[in-house]
């Protein structure tokens, strides 16, 4: 739980005397220590390259603001702020007890009385929290720390003021995908009926262990939030009308917290009679752990610092590393953060010097024939909203805190860019990597860099165009192609308050090797969701969920002039999960899956052929097109994968049954080799074999993001956690 002082953390913060670490996270540090008083408290700060973001400081304000409101009964109460600080911090008290899930992995799901007792104590938190007209939106059980007098909730780095978007329009839905509300899911108000839907998945876990919609990938998580039923399994009986009123997809039918805290209450003891023994005895091992702690300090490196080290806390760049007390700090990094459908790593080696990067691992194969990989390692990628990127002998991870180039051979770190914080500022166009940052202060300028594959060094002069917001709110980098770059980038400055953030958008074509800018188009700006793009001859194809957040607008452009040549609105309601990269086409068409498989003509867009039938239990991933079909995973009561001709969309064959459990993930877009169709599915990637449409094997891993490289020889894949290389067969 205590970490040693690096040897670059101050001494001291204003008058607090740091005593250790209690995480470290992309977005700051929190510490230990200790007033000239004596009193003990967990001390965040915020990274000083981010102190001059005015957006960081208003949430890092916010966040104080709601801390206090919140008070010490049920929060970590505020000691003392300066978020004005050339570094902000925040001084709150140490909390003498785990977080909720700690608490839980230690003995189990606690027993009934416990949770009850546990319940009203946070439907009166948050009451707390609505009177006062703040919504907390992101409870979850690491939001939660147990204390003898009962539950603190922390965390406040993206409470805000019911009905008040300014902070988040640029950032879609904030929170935590497993325990969020449908309504938050959607993008839409999270008003205190959602704090009210978290709670319950909270409690959920509590009796449980597990939440009402499971684990896996964000997007699945968001499906199941919006329109599945919770798993209760294992909830008491007693508990199950009042969690499942909670757990209503609609906000109205909902109970308020006064009535949570009515049923759930029992009128009986102190809440430490309700805690298990276990929970009881960890938390006076904390409280001695903080008085007996020698505070230490590492001494500085003696040679460069890998960039391999992955701390266990994620959070997302666009959040403020949020913590609000002791576990909290303990945990560092109790963050579920912005899902763009939404710890930090230190910088890598210099350009040209290769870092211990992922290891490489021995020619074994498994029990049956999935491959061993050819390298693999460690990633740090909570948003997950990328496919790796493929130039000149690298693949490219764009993460949570950095971009990391590894050379495809062995995944050695070639270098990496901590100036990336949103995957939307980096693509390529095979041969180099293109970059973009922006100003926070005066004029908007959209700064364009160049950095070479293998050496990571810059290959053309940076390209400055004036009048952009360059920052990562306001330029999306879409694709590039012949010395061509192509972005969506808005008109203006830094907009602190967000009240601008939906005007002044234009797609803009650069000159790379010219340095200047080819043209620009404007466009409705419609919503925060990525452009998905993909050059076909003299076209730029874009796809991008439309407004209404049920439907998919594809375009085709004119590359030379920008144009717009045609546009179509299909039914695509899951679209806010596609990722960039996973726009699909070939020569003549644009393949779509959703409640039928499409194929739209690039000339002019109309519909040139369907599959399937449209009802509602039978739907279809992302596809794949090679050879003449297009492969693509078929929502049915066995799930699998089934090709149809490219042409004509008749049915080609259909994946037979293998004996296997699999899941496969819909919005992960399946490779296709000379051998196998190569389909992520939950916990593995599963090696469907061409000639018999059959699984031949699963490799076990998270990774679900799969990429070739250009001689169609290795695979690469991504995850939350997970980088990878496979034989491409």
């Amino acid at each position: 739980m205590l970490s040693p002082l690096t040897h670059d953390d101050p001494a001291v913060v204003a008058t607090y005397r740091l005593l250790a670490r209690l995480g470290s996270g992309g977005m700051g540090t929190v510490y230990l220590a200790r007033t000239p008083g004596g009193r003990t408290v967990a001390l965040k700060t915020v990274h000083a390259r981010l102190a001059a973001d005015p957006a960081f400081r208003s949430r890092f304000r916010l966040e104080t603001d709601a801390a206090r409101i919140i008070g010490a009964r049920h929060g970590a109460a505020v000691v003392d702020a300066d978020p004005l600080a050339e570094t902000p911090w925040l001084a709150t008290e140490y909390v003498l007890g785990p977080p909720l899930d700690d608490a839980v992995a230690l003995g189990g799901p606690l027993p009934e009385p416990t949770v009850r007792a546990l319940g009203a104590a946070l439907a009166g938190a948050l009451a707390q929290l609505h009177s006062s007209d703040v919504v907390h939106r992101d409870l979850k059980p690491s939001n939660v720390l147990v204390t003898a007098h009962g539950p603190k909730v922390i965390d406040f780095g993206i409470a805000r003021a019911a009905g008040d978007d300014h902070l988040t329009r640029t950032g879609a839905a904030a929170g935590t995908p497993a325990f969020m509300s449908p309504e938050q899911a959607s993008g839409q108000e999270h008003a205190p009926a959602g704090d009210v839907f978290a709670l319950a998945g909270v409690l959920v876990f509590a009796a449980t262990g597990h939440g009402p919609f499971g684990t896996g990938s964000p997007a699945d998580l968001l499906y199941r939030v919006r329109y599945a039923e919770p798993d209760l399994t294992g909830v008491p009986e007693a508990l199950l009308p009042l969690l499942t009123a909670c757990l209503d997809k609609d906000p109205a039918a909902r109970p308020t917290t006064a009535v949570l805290v009515e049923r759930l209450h029992d009128g009986h003891g102190q809440f430490a009679d309700h805690l298990p023994p276990l929970v009881l005895a960890d938390i006076g091992r904390r409280a001695t752990d903080v008085w007996l702690h020698a505070p230490h300090r590492l001494p500085a490196p003696e040679g460069p610092v890998a960039a391999e080290t992955v701390p266990a806390a994620p959070l997302s760049r666009r959040r403020l590393f949020s913590v609000g007390g002791a576990a909290l700090l303990g945990a560092a990094g109790a963050g579920g953060g912005l899902w763009a459908w939404r710890s930090g790593r230190q910088d890598g080696p210099p350009a040209g010097g290769g870092s211990a990067g992922p290891t490489a691992v021995p020619a074994t194969t498994a029990a049956d024939g999935a491959p061993a990989p050819l390298w693999q390692g460690k990633a740090f990628d909570r948003e997950q909203r990328i496919t790796p990127l493929v130039a000149d002998g690298v693949v490219g991870f764009a993460e949570t805190t950095e971009f990391r180039a590894l050379d495809m051979r062995d995944g050695t770190v070639l270098w990496s860019e901590s100036a990336v914080m949103e995957p939307s500022q980096v693509t390529t166009d095979g041969t180099v990597f293109y970059m973009s940052s922006g100003e926070f202060e005066g004029p908007g300028v959209l700064h364009l860099r160049t950095r070479g594959a293998l050496g990571g060094g810059g290959t053309s002069r940076t390209i400055d165009l004036k009048g952009f917001e360059g920052s990562y709110k306001g330029t999306e980098l879409l694709t590039a192609s012949d010395g061509v770059l192509f972005a969506s980038s808005r008109r203006g400055d830094w907009d602190v308050t967000g009240d601008r953030d939906d005007v002044g958008w234009h797609l803009i074509a650069v000159d790379v090797r010219a340095g200047r800018e080819l043209w620009r188009q404007p466009y409705a700006w419609g919503n925060v969701r990525p452009w998905l793009s993909r050059i076909v001859g003299d076209r730029l194809v874009l796809g991008k969920n439309s407004d209404d957040l049920d439907s998919f607008l594809v375009q085709a452009r004119d590359l030379r002039t920008g144009r717009q040549l045609w546009q179509r609105r299909l039914p695509l309601k899951d679209s806010s999960s596609y990722i960039p990269g996973q726009l699909v086409t070939d020569e003549r068409h644009v393949y779509l899956g959703g409640d039928r498989l499409r194929a739209l003509r690039l000339t002019d867009g109309s519909v040139a052929w369907e599959y399937g039938s449209g009802s509602a239990t039978t739907s279809y991933g992302v596809p794949a097109v090679a050879n003449g079909l297009v492969h693509a995973q078929e929502k049915r009561e066995t799930p699998g994968l089934v090709s149809v001709g490219a042409d004509n969309g008749r049915r080609h064959r259909a994946e037979a049954p293998s004996g296997r459990p699999l899941a496969p993930y819909f919005f992960a877009t399946p490779v296709v080799g000379e051998k196998y169709v190569y389909t992520p599915v939950r916990g593995g990637l599963n090696a469907v074999a061409l000639d018999g449409y059959r699984s031949d094997w699963v490799f076990r891993t998270e990774a679900n993001r799969f990429v070739t490289d250009k001689g169609r020889t290795r695979l690469f894949g991504a995850g939350e956690k997970t980088v990878v290389s496979l034989p491409f067969a």
